[in-house]
């Protein structure tokens, strides 16, 4: 029961093992000698693989024959369907199953892998091979000799030797044959233990040798095959004198055991015979019978005479463990005794294991190349272990002698997968020698070694790698086109075509460079100019051969350095600075900057002047031009001088520019009016004048020069009706509409003119009297309602609608006369009074005043202001705005304050300091030059000298027919610290209204008199549009 037990848990183990390592069995039955391309059987149905999931394979399913390099197999397998066939080496059962006992069965094995190794399998297939009739059975020799005694009785038997047949079963010998008996003899078969049958001569009658002493016949044997197979020999009998007894073995059956490595001559057994004759018939001869196989007739020797079986080759129990001797001792007689004596030869341990590799992945020149990308537990080979020996001495174990990332794992019974255990890098190792060994249980154990090679087939698993990352290198600018920068270098953990590298220039590289592909030597292949860039920063990329290639990329940062190759340069080839004559000395007429392109030393400028010039120094870092003069217009109007700069180079360059120094005039005189000449004219307009024509031109001049002497005209007061309007370039008074009745009458115009000087604009007032009627009858009265407008205004406008009557005319005059001269003796009155009473000091200012000239406003003083100079200078009054509270009054109502007086010298002037701001429109801008990219340092410009004068625009002037006016007097003197800002003066336009109020300052005499100074206001109507 513990026997039964044991078997079964082992069974159970072994089959957990062979299921567990993915192992399966398969028998075939197979006829020997098939001809080839038998269809044996079909894997993939008969071990129901097709049910296996269909996952994601990395390759097809695959059928492996595994078997022994140099071996032939006697089947193959189609890899894809896994159908056996027989091939074209013959199956011959009797020499494949040599020595192998009549009995057993016969059995080929292989072994099939069935790949990829996600679905790995190894299955053993076992064949039987069934046997056919293709050996006829054999006599040992063709003929028989036998010897019968004649005294033989009827029915004695005597043994023949038994043909051979290497067939078995049915085919094997069946029957023997006695072919021409002569009825003297007969033939039978008996069958022994071993299940031989062994053919027997009987004796059917008595025989006489005197009367015949021998018999030939023939002995035919025959198979039991399809067809039936026979062969015959020739039994020859002889008829011998009476041998009345035979030789007895003391023991017919013998069994003994020698130990394999038993030494030649050793004694196996000792046969003993006797025989109860005497003489000759006594003496017994030893033989062995012809069923001894040839193989142990070589091994063992029979004395013939004594029986002693010895040993005469070594023997070897894994060649044959027993051997039948078949001894026959013989008196000379027809039957002689038979002895059977059984050899078995005990096994030593004298057989070392085998180790048999046979491969899955087909090996190359004997080495296994495997990919370094194979997955694990990726099948090599499949190693089977074997020993001869028997018992503990053929049993063996099978390992590898070191660490190695491959491993054995059992499948069949001595049998091993060599498979991966880890992964493989063909860097780190690319090729391995494992060691295989095996070694049996015996004292001492015997063992065997077998070296497999496995090389690693590198895979494209590594990217380049630069020997720097990043790559930094500077070359000299001005350089030749194809100058070698610098070698860039990548190595690559691969081997062949994966190792090989390119080298490419990234998408970002410029074109002034190239790299060669194979090299990996950078150029430049243009000529490099730092000033146009000084560093370049591009990728380069390494990429090797593989499939598919593996790239990296490097950095490279090439810096460009400078060399003296550039000349200082002026922001302009020529500078013209405008100074005010005012400048003082070392005070700062302009900037001169100059910017070099090269870098460090070489960037560095000096400014010198160049010639020998005491009039203006500069400053050699920063080109501030200052003079060291005083400048004066009227005697020097410009200088010239060139600037040279030079920069610091080892080889030092230079340049030079042109400087225009220019004396320009201040915007100091305000325009004067030529026409009319002063505000008492008028101009008659024909009321069928067509509109848009000129009616009047209003002409003014400046004594300044350049932009201080444009002027500018416009219309600031009067023209209540928008009748008229003025050209503001050339200050021609134009119609602007039609004229109608309720036109009729006199117009007055406020005309001012400004010019356009810098830092501030003066201007001029004078009133245009247009007299809108279809002639003028009488002037004189004209004259006076144009100096009523201005001193006494009304409250209607003065229209003329008819010319009058010479009557009312005359009466009008005499009337004017008589008012006129009753004036003109108050006046006087007046005047002597004021003299007589004035006082010490009024008389001394009275000799300071400059010469002017006292008139009355009255007509006879037009023909003086007519013929006025033309250099005469208008001084402006304020004028103040007012509303009249007469709700009957269309017009509006203006106040001005009139000091009526003109004075032959220039009144209001402007200071402009020390600002030299006027320059021509083609002169450089110093704004710019302070915000440019210049080299040198900023630096703010101080005035030299403050500005401390201030000057008035109003004075007191004579009592004169001119208005003048100002506006925003407040602004128009500088008090500006920076001598390049520009002052701000702005004028608001004054705009007059009807009725006006005019008020006149009283005349000197009259505040002599009174001792204070007074204002008389005279308030005048007058009806203007």
């Amino acid at each position: 029961m513990d026997l039964l037990s044991g078997t079964y848990i082992f069974a159970v183990l072994l089959a957990c093992v062979v299921f567990q390592s993915g192992a399966q069995e398969k028998n075939y039955t197979v006829r020997e000698e098939m001809p080839e391309n038998v269809l044996i059987g079909d894997l993939l149905k008969d071990l129901n693989l097709s049910l296996i999931p269909h996952k994601s394979l990395t390759s097809p399913m695959q059928f492996k024959l595994v078997y022994k390099t140099g071996d032939v197999p006697l089947i193959r397998i189609e890899e894809g369907s896994g159908e056996i066939f027989t091939t074209g080496v013959r199956i011959d059962r009797e020499k494949l199953c040599a020595g192998i006992l009549v009995d057993a069965h016969c059995f080929y094995e292989v072994e099939v892998a069935v790949l990829p190794d996600e679905i790995f399998r190894l299955i053993k297939i076992r064949f039987l091979i069934e046997d056919i009739n293709d050996n006829a059975p054999l006599f040992p020799t063709t003929v028989i000799n036998i010897s019968i005694p004649e005294n033989s009785a009827i029915n004695s038997r005597y043994a023949l030797p038994a043909a051979i047949d290497p067939d078995v079963g049915i085919n094997g010998v069946q029957n023997y044959q006695l072919i021409k008996g002569q009825g003297v003899f007969g033939l039978d078969v008996i069958e022994t233990p071993e299940g031989q049958k062994m053919p027997q001569l009987i004796v059917q009658k008595e025989l006489d040798r005197e009367e015949k002493d021998t018999y030939v016949m023939k002995v035919k044997v025959e198979d039991g095959g399809f067809p039936r197979r026979s062969s015959t020999a020739i039994l020859q009998v002889s008829v011998a004198d009476t041998n009345d007894n035979h030789p007895v073995f003391k023991e017919n059956e013998i069994e003994v055991s020698i130990p394999e490595n038993a030494p030649v001559g050793t004694s196996v057994t000792q046969l003993h015979a006797t025989d109860a004759d005497i003489g000759e018939n006594a003496r017994i001869h030893f033989f062995f019978s012809n069923l001894v196989s040839n193989m142990a007739k070589r091994l063992f020797h029979l004395n013939d005479t004594t029986g002693l079986i010895t040993i005469k080759e070594p023997l070897d129990r894994e060649e044959s463990p027993n051997h039948k001797l078949l001894v026959l001792a013989s008196d000379g007689g027809s039957m002689p005794a038979r002895a059977m004596v059984l050899v078995n030869v005990t096994d030593v341990n004298d057989n070392v294991p085998s180790i048999d590799i046979r491969y899955i992945i087909n090996p190359i020149n004997g080495t296994v190349v495997l990919s370094e990308n194979a997955p694990f537990n990726t099948k090599i080979a499949l190693i089977t272990v074997t020993d001869k020996d028997a018992d503990h001495n053929g049993r063996v174990t099978c390992f590898t002698d070191h660490e190695v990332p491959f491993r054995l794992r059992p499948v069949f019974s001595n049998q091993f997968l060599l498979e991966t255990a880890s992964h493989l890098d063909y860097e780190s190792t690319r090729e391995y020698a494992i060691k295989l060994l095996a070694a049996d249980a015996g004292k001492p154990p015997l063992n065997q070694s077998s070296m497999l090679l496995v090389k690693v087939k590198d895979e494209n698993d590594n990217a380049p790698v630069f020997t720097q990352p990043f790559i930094s290198l500077s070359v000299p600018e001005n350089n030749s086109p194809g100058t070698q920068l610098t070698k860039i270098s990548a190595t690559d953990a691969d081997s062949g075509r994966n190792a090989e590298i390119s080298y490419l220039l990234g998408v970002d590289a410029p074109s002034e460079f190239d790299l060669d592909h194979r090299t990996g030597i950078l150029t430049a292949v243009k000529k490099l100019d730092r000033e146009k860039q000084e560093k370049y920063s591009f990728t380069v990329l390494a990429k090797d051969n593989g499939i598919p290639p593996l790239m990296t990329n490097a950095t490279v940062l090439v810096t460009v350095l400078d060399q003296n190759d550039n000349s200082p340069v002026f922001t302009h080839n020529e500078y013209n600075f405008y100074v005010p004559e005012s400048l003082p000395r070392h005070g700062t007429v302009g900037l001169i900057t100059v910017t070099d392109l090269d870098y460090g030393e070489n960037s560095a400028v000096t400014l010198s002047i160049l010639d020998v010039n005491d009039d203006f120094s500069i400053d050699p870092q920063t080109g501030v031009i200052r003079p060291n003069i005083s400048f004066d217009r009227e005697k020097q109007e410009s200088y010239t001088f060139h600037v040279k700069a030079e920069d610091a180079g080892r080889v030092s360059r230079s340049s030079t520019a042109k400087v225009t120094i220019n004396v320009v005039d201040v915007n100091d005189n305000k325009p004067v009016f030529v026409v009319p000449p002063t505000n008492y004219t008028y101009e008659l307009v024909l009321p069928s004048t067509n509109p848009e024509t000129v009616v009047f031109k209003v002409v003014a001049v400046d004594n300044d020069t350049g932009t201080n002497a444009e002027l500018r005209y416009s219309i600031v007061g009067g023209n209540t009706k928008g009748l008229f309007i003025i050209d503001e370039t050339t200050g021609n008074i134009t119609l602007k509409e039609k004229c109608v009745a309720a036109d009729l009458g006199l117009h007055r115009l406020v005309v001012k003119a400004n010019d356009l000087g810098q830092p501030d604009s003066l201007f001029n007032i004078i009133i245009v009297n247009l007299f809108v009627n279809e002639s003028v009858t009488n002037a004189t009265l004209i004259y006076e309602l144009v100096r009523k407008s201005i001193e006494n205004p009304e409250t209607e406008n003065i229209e003329t609608t008819q010319a009058p009557s010479p009557s009312t005319d005359y009466v009008k005059i005499m009337v004017a006369i008589v008012a006129g001269t009753i004036t003109v003796v108050l006046v006087l009155l007046i005047a002597a009074v004021v003299r007589c009473r004035q006082s010490p000091h009024l008389k001394a200012a009275q000799k300071n005043k400059q010469n002017s000239e006292w008139v009355t406003p009255n007509p006879e003083n037009r023909q003086m202001i007519m013929h006025a100079p033309k250099n005469l200078l208008l001084n402006f009054v304020t004028i103040e705005e007012a509303k009249t509270d007469d709700a009957d009054t269309d017009g509006n109502s203006i106040t001005l304050d009139l000091p009526i007086e003109l004075e032959d010298q220039a009144m209001g002037t402007y200071s402009w300091g020390t600002t030299p701001t006027t320059f021509k429109p083609d002169s450089p801008d110093l704004a710019q030059h302070y915000k440019s990219a210049s080299p040198q340092p900023a630096f703010q410009i101080q005035p030299e000298t403050p500005l401390n004068s201030k000057h008035h625009i109003i004075q007191e002037l004579p009592l004169d027919n001119t208005f003048v006016a100002c506006d925003s007097i407040s602004k128009c003197s500088s008090s500006s610290s920076d001598p390049y800002s520009v002052s701000e003066c702005s004028y608001s336009v004054t705009t007059f209204k009807a009725p006006v109020s005019v008020h006149v300052r009283p005349v000197e005499r009259e505040r002599e008199r009174e001792k204070i100074i007074f204002c008389r206001i005279i308030q005048i109507d007058i009806w203007i549009h």
